[in-house]
C-alpha cells in the first residue's frame, strides 16, 4: 500500500511539473485539489505534500487558507530572470567543466539525443521538456549546493517563456533551434576536455540565441540592461 501511495504521489508529482513547464497549467493558476485528488487517488495530506515539495522547487505558491497556484510570472520576476539567468548558467557550466563524471557526461549526451529526436519529430513541448533536461543534467554536474537551487528555479521560468523558441514560426526561428543543437554539442565537449573557460563562453552564447526571441514574446520593449548587470533602480 505505501508503494502504492508513493507512484501516485510521484505521479502527480510529475504530471504537475510537465503541465507547468508546458504552460498547461498558466503563471497564477489555482490548483483543483478535489479534482487532482480524485485523479489520483490520494487524500488531502499526500497531495499537500506534493505541493509543499513543489513550492519548496519554485513550481506553485502556497497561500494559507487558499488552494496552491502555479508560480506567477511579474514583470518584476522576469527582469529578475534576464538579469540573473547569464551569471548563473555561466557558472553552473563553469563547474560542471569541473566536477562532470564520467556518468554524468554520458546522461548529458543522451539527453543531448533526446533533444535531437525532438527537433526532428517532436511537439514544441516535447523539444522544451528535452531541452530542460538537457540543462537540468548539468546543473546536477555543478555540484554546488548553494548554486543548484537558484538554477533550477531558473530553468522553470526558462521552459515556461521560452515555448515560443521551441515553435518556430519563421526560417530563422529554426535556424537557431539547429544553432542551439550545435551548441549543446559544443558544451558537451567542453565539459568532457575540462574546459571551464569555453564552457562558460558557450553558455553565454546559449543564452544570448534565445533571448532576443524570449523578450519579444514576453515585452515587447524589451530590456535596455547589459546582462547580468544590476539596474540602479527598480521600475516604479
Amino acid at each position: 500500500m505505501k508503494d502504492e501511495a508513493k507512484s501516485r504521489k510521484s505521479a502527480l508529482r510529475e504530471h504537475l511539473k510537465v503541465s507547468i513547464l508546458t504552460l498547461r497549467l498558466r503563471p497564477g493558476a489555482d490548483l483543483d485539489e478535489a479534482h487532482l485528488s480524485d485523479e489520483f487517488g490520494l487524500s488531502r495530506t499526500p497531495l499537500r505534500e506534493v505541493f509543499r515539495q513543489l513550492a519548496g522547487e519554485g513550481y506553485l505558491d502556497l497561500r494559507t487558507n487558499r488552494s496552491a497556484r502555479v508560480s506567477e510570472m511579474s514583470y518584476t520576476t522576469l527582469r529578475d530572470f534576464f538579469l540573473a539567468a547569464p551569471m548563473v548558467y555561466g557558472a553552473i557550466l563553469r563547474l560542471a567543466a569541473l566536477n562532470a563524471t564520467n556518468a554524468q557526461i554520458d546522461d548529458l549526451k543522451e539527453a543531448q539525443q533526446a533533444f535531437k529526436a525532438a527537433l526532428r519529430s517532436g511537439s514544441g513541448e516535447d523539444r522544451a521538456l528535452a531541452n530542460n533536461r538537457f540543462h537540468d543534467v548539468t546543473g546536477e554536474m555543478s555540484g554546488n549546493v548553494y548554486l543548484l537551487p537558484s538554477f533550477n528555479r531558473l530553468l522553470i521560468d526558462h521552459a515556461r517563456i521560452g515555448m515560443t523558441f521551441y515553435r518556430p514560426q519563421t526560417g530563422e526561428m529554426s535556424e537557431n533551434l539547429s544553432l542551439a543543437s550545435q551548441q549543446h554539442d559544443a558544451i558537451i565537449a567542453a565539459i568532457e576536455a575540462r574546459d571551464e573557460a569555453t564552457a562558460a563562453q558557450l553558455a553565454e552564447d546559449h543564452w544570448n540565441l534565445s533571448r532576443d526571441q524570449i523578450e519579444m514574446f514576453v515585452m515587447p520593449d524589451a530590456l535596455d540592461v547589459p546582462m547580468g548587470v544590476p539596474p540602479l533602480s527598480k521600475p516604479a
